[in-house]
């Protein structure tokens, strides 16, 4: 499979130079704007964050890992940054709507990489099922059979002759598996006006 795009913003990519304490726009040429997304590659479950300036060029400005354990800042409502290995990135966003939903895709990724920590995978975590798993299939099973086997119960029951109080009605019930002799499930056999 190849990477898919989880969100895209507009914004101006920026790096901290520790040396002048100031931060400057990332590429080459005049600061503008660039679209900056957030790629996921399901194959191996990674995420990186490619931003392209909105120009003709479309020159590449960032192309930068999101790694487990990276510090997302949001410093402003619109100006957000990090630090890799190499340095500290910034975005100054276009709007607080293009900083919300940038926030979002980097906390979706980050929560993504750190469950999979959590949980000790190294690739991919088990992909989400949309049915009920084999245990819950199982309890399903062992309810409807229960439910069945007391329905049976209660229809032998009522047709007793003469009635019984309760469901082990006669030895026919106990020899064919709908009592059992100890009476352990339910009240003890009392046929009505006999004792």
């Amino acid at each position: 499979m190849s990477e898919s795009s989880i969100c895209q913003a507009r914004a101006t990519v920026m790096i901290y130079d520790d040396g002048n304490k100031k931060w400057l726009p990332a590429g080459t040429g005049p600061q503008t704007f660039s679209r900056v997304q957030i790629y996921h590659n399901p194959s191996n479950n990674a995420f990186r964050i490619v931003g392209r300036k909105m120009q003709t060029d479309q020159q590449v400005v960032i192309n930068c890992p999101i790694v487990r354990g990276l510090k997302y800042n949001q410093a402003t409502p619109n100006f957000h940054q990090w630090r890799d290995a190499r340095q500290v990135w910034g975005l100054n966003f276009g709007s607080k709507e293009d900083a919300t939903l940038f926030a979002n895709g980097m906390s979706h990724a980050l929560e993504v990489l750190n469950s999979m920590a959590d949980a000790g995978y190294a690739t991919l975590p088990r992909p989400v099922s949309n049915g009920p798993s084999p245990e819950e299939l199982e309890q399903q099973r062992r309810y409807l059979e229960d439910f069945l086997l007391n329905a049976v119960r209660l229809f032998h029951f009522a047709s007793c002759n003469p009635p019984l109080v309760a469901f082990y009605c006669c030895s026919a019930c106990i020899s064919s598996g709908l009592g059992s002799a100890d009476n352990s499930d339910y009240i003890a056999i009392f046929q009505l006006g006999r004792i």
